[in-house]
């Protein structure tokens, strides 16, 4: 599992924040790791595993706090609206794609109104989700 943000930008964060807050819950044999905005650092995570759960922010024209399970195989299904990392996502998936090295993916994204520079918190919406998010990855884990 791989919690993807920056701390620094309010609710854009909220993949590190979950990571942070639910790492201890999980069950030993699951990788938990903060990926932050690792950008291309991240690809031997993806080479290593079978299956990658990922937890990222969007900002898409859902209400703040919406949560969608996606199930990307390629770098053209993510959101257009992912989050601001320099290096995101797709290019990394493009990467994996290129070298045949693509795991599974299960993608949660947390919708989000706005990034917040220099804030630090997750807003009052976005954290009130983090126990409804962690309901559906536990659910996610129990079908594997």
């Amino acid at each position: 599992m791989l919690g993807i943000g920056n701390y620094l930008m309010g609710d854009e964060g909220v993949g590190c924040h979950f990571i942070q807050r639910y790492q201890s819950d999980f069950p030993k044999e699951i990788d938990v790791t903060d990926g932050g905005t690792s950008g291309f650092l991240l690809m031997p995570y993806f080479e290593e595993h079978e299956k990658v759960i990922l937890i990222d922010a969007t900002m898409d024209q859902d209400p703040p706090g919406t949560i969608k399970l996606l199930k990307p195989r390629f770098s053209k299904d993510f959101p257009k609206s992912m989050s601001t990392h320099d290096i995101g996502l797709k290019d990394v998936i493009e990467a994996l794609t290129i070298r045949e090295t693509t795991p599974e993916i299960f993608l949660f994204t947390v919708s989000i109104e706005e990034i917040q520079p220099m804030e630090v918190n997750l807003s009052p919406v976005i954290e009130a989700k983090l126990p409804e998010l962690k309901d559906k990855i536990d659910s996610l884990i129990r079908s594997f």
